[in-house]
């Protein structure tokens, strides 16, 4: 489905979870009571609601405070937050203090040093994925 599709059915399933019936004139009203900008017409919320257009970040932020969903939900879905979670999991559960320590001089360093760093850290890390994809063996060093 494409994105436009998808951005309409979260749109409509985030209307019914807060109680309002799906239709057009429902949006346009409850959507310009809360906006600030220029009012957004029928035509145009019908076409958020059929999948043909997304609204701008502003419209929304707007939409998405009314109808209490995370506005990366309503935008991109549950696939991106669950992502970003994990992500930072990742990072809280993956990075102690050593490295944290080492993080922090690295940002301390000026631009060409950490650039340098960085192209070893990557090329370590190219050579090790190569080694493992060649069932090579890890040995502690």
């Amino acid at each position: 489905m494409d994105e436009k599709a998808e951005f309409a059915r979260r749109l409509r399933n985030a209307m019914t979870r807060a109680g309002y019936p799906l239709r057009p004139v429902v949006l346009e009203r409850e959507f310009n009571t809360r906006y600030w900008g220029r009012s957004v017409t029928l035509q145009a919320v019908r076409r958020w609601l059929r999948g043909e257009a997304i609204p701008s970040q502003d419209k929304l932020q707007v939409l998405a405070e009314w109808l209490k969903i995370e506005p990366e939900v309503l935008r991109f879905g549950e696939g991106v937050r669950k992502s970003v979670l994990a992500h930072r999991q990742r990072w809280d559960e993956g990075v102690g203090y050593l490295e944290r320590e080492a993080f922090d001089a690295f940002l301390q360093l000026p631009a060409p040093q950490r650039k340098l760093l960085r192209e070893v850290i990557l090329t370590f890390a190219r050579d090790h994925a190569a080694q493992q994809a060649a069932g090579g063996t890890e040995r502690d060093g």
